[in-house]
């Protein structure tokens, strides 16, 4: 094929999704952290997923028109970072289809450039070793090697080699992977969808294998032993760094009285007064997220430029089970349009506030009501709600102000964006909870009575008082931090980041973790036992750790939650 129309565009987007869809428990279990709770796979693979059901009954013959509603499904399905960077690596790809009907296979190769440039926008510090690196060095060889008899299979084809081939050197880019010995699961779930597409391009469809008794097979995963991947992180660490100043600035015009706006000049101001930034553009709406010491400057520098839509400064100091069995899920936009008309019909009167969690467990989902929750989100560390979720919790909420706990670092991105796009009548903020018990704690300082920046400020403030922690079992041998890490023994982690110890006893890993973040000015110990502890162990491990800890108050309970055997709270 010499160029491409919207049809064949279609089935190419349509098989990379699903050659994604088929491996992505491989790149689940493929981990920096050995938990059960590798998400890069399945972040990708429902993101994926909500693009392909955006244009799986559109028979449009127009690139541009597939590119666009693929991307736009994209956006709202997108899940934690990897799944945010798919989209927005697409979102650059829908942009270079922009005006064309169909498109020679130069065009199609600049279009994954204006992705990788799109892609790279959206981090304001890219972490090199990550899909990043795959998407930029991929897509520049892609242009570099095209020559006059290149065929759209064949520029396919030299893209899927350089993906993976930058793929393999991320562990000399980035020293976890090479500490461990892996590569990014992120940059091979890349590989995965462009292996999809070249495969469709060459005549060989991609449907889903439903059929789990039948073995599917990708260039990949060379082999079972071979598959060391790791999810790397994408963004710097977020903590300890001033105010998180969000803001979101419509741009306004010389004779309201602002000044020009020049990009490159406010980025630059931006990266000079502040740390993490991430700044994107739509038309005369720019997103703004940084951490400044001045949060002040900031928005004084901004309003020269235009009027605030929303500002947000936080002090530092059912679509999953339809996706698992293989169903057609809906239009994204129907599904929005009916969930509006029935929460308009169902609302018998708008609330003040209302407060919306993300829980994982009968009896954490118990624990979030009794403290005032009105919509649960189901969802966690192994199954990220995406931001159609948070759009519908929102709405069905009824209230003017809804406040979102996702007690989750790698679920925060989906509910901003949800907070983003939610139509008029409704202001929802994020209240950036990263663990089960700083949303637990955070609920607690929520008062019917207060108003609503009052009770913003003190349900954020007290996710600093929190110190969190984790058991979980491993699923695979390997060494971290000096650390030697046990198939199936059980690892004690401090805030999902720091092993501190893995034992064969997830009672004496319990013990380990608890010792270490308790200090001199703990007065409270939270322990939320999971679905595959025995509750009668509820007394035993009260009185051993009343007896080592007589003057802390302790609280155990049962939570029901998956994967994780304990969750741990310090106050």
């Amino acid at each position: 094929m010499k160029s491409i129309d919207g049809s064949i565009l279609k089935q190419l987007f349509l098989s990379g999704a699903n050659n994604l869809y088929n491996h992505y428990p491989e790149i689940d279990q493929l981990n920096v952290f050995p938990v059960p709770d590798g998400d890069t796979g399945m972040n990708m693979n429902l993101t994926l997923t909500s693009g392909s059901k955006e244009i799986a009954n559109r028979n449009d013959g127009s690139v541009e028109t597939i590119a666009t509603s693929f991307s736009r499904g994209l956006l709202m399905g997108a899940r934690g970072n990897s799944g945010v960077i798919t989209s927005q690596i697409f979102r650059g790809f829908a942009d270079g289809m922009k005006g064309h009907e169909s498109v020679d296979v130069r065009t199609f190769a600049a279009a994954f450039e204006k992705g990788r440039e799109v892609a790279y926008k959206a981090v304001m510090k890219p972490v090199e070793g990550t899909i990043l690196t795959v998407i930029r060095e991929a897509s520049a060889a892609l242009l570099e090697q095209l020559k006059k008899d290149t065929s759209i299979e064949g520029a396919l084809d030299i893209l899927l080699r350089e993906a993976k081939r930058s793929l393999a050197h991320t562990p000399e880019l980035l020293p976890i992977l090479k500490e461990v010995g892996v590569v990014d699961s992120g940059g091979a779930g890349l590989c995965v969808i462009i292996e999809g597409m070249a495969k469709a391009a060459h005549g060989h469809f991609v449907e889903r294998n439903v059929d789990e008794t039948r073995e599917v097979t990708s260039s990949v995963f060379p082999s079972p032993s071979a598959g060391k991947y790791a999810g790397a992180m994408v963004s710097e660490d977020e903590e300890g760094f001033g105010y998180c100043t969000q803001f979101i600035l419509r741009l306004g015009k010389p004779e309201d009285g602002k000044k020009p706006f020049m990009e490159e000049r406010f980025r630059s101001f931006l990266d000079a007064h502040g740390k993490s930034v991430v700044m994107v553009r739509d038309e005369d709406i720019v997103k703004v997220h940084v951490h400044t010491l001045l949060p002040g400057s900031m928005l004084n520098y901004a309003q020269n430029f235009g009027e605030f839509l929303t500002i947000v400064i936080e002090n530092m100091s059912e679509e999953h089970r339809n996706i698992e069995h293989g169903n057609v899920a809906t239009d994204m936009e129907s599904n929005i349009a009916r969930s509006r008309l029935e929460a308009k019909e169902k609302a018998a009167e708008t609330k003040k506030i209302a407060l919306v969690s993300v829980s994982s467990g009968p009896g954490l989902d118990e624990m979030f009501r009794e403290l005032g929750v009105d919509v649960i989100v189901p969802g966690g560390q192994t199954m990220n709600p995406s931001t159609e979720d948070f759009v519908k919790a929102i709405e069905s909420a009824h209230a003017k102000t809804v406040f979102i706990l996702p007690n989750n670092s790698n679920i925060v991105m989906a509910a901003s964006q949800a907070c983003d796009v939610i139509g008029e009548g409704c202001s929802a903020k994020v209240v950036p909870s990263k663990t089960i018990l700083q949303g637990l704690v955070s609920a607690m300082q929520f008062s019917p009575d207060s108003d609503e920046e009052a009770n913003y400020e003190a349900m954020k403030m007290a996710l600093r008082d929190v110190r969190s922690g984790s058991i979980t079992y491993a699923i695979k041998d390997t060494d971290i931090d000096g650390i030697h890490i046990t198939k199936d023994y059980y690892m004690a982690m401090k805030d999902d980041k720091e092993i501190v110890t893995c034992e064969k006893d997830k009672l004496q890993a319990l013990y380990a973790l608890v010792d270490s973040l308790v200090d001199e000015d703990s007065s409270l110990l939270t322990i939320i036992m999971g679905e595959d502890v025995d509750t009668a162990l509820q007394g035993e491990i009260e009185k051993c750790l009343s007896k080592k800890h007589p003057d802390i108050d302790i609280d155990v309970r049962s939570g029901g939650q998956p994967v994780y055997s304990f969750l741990v709270g310090v106050e």
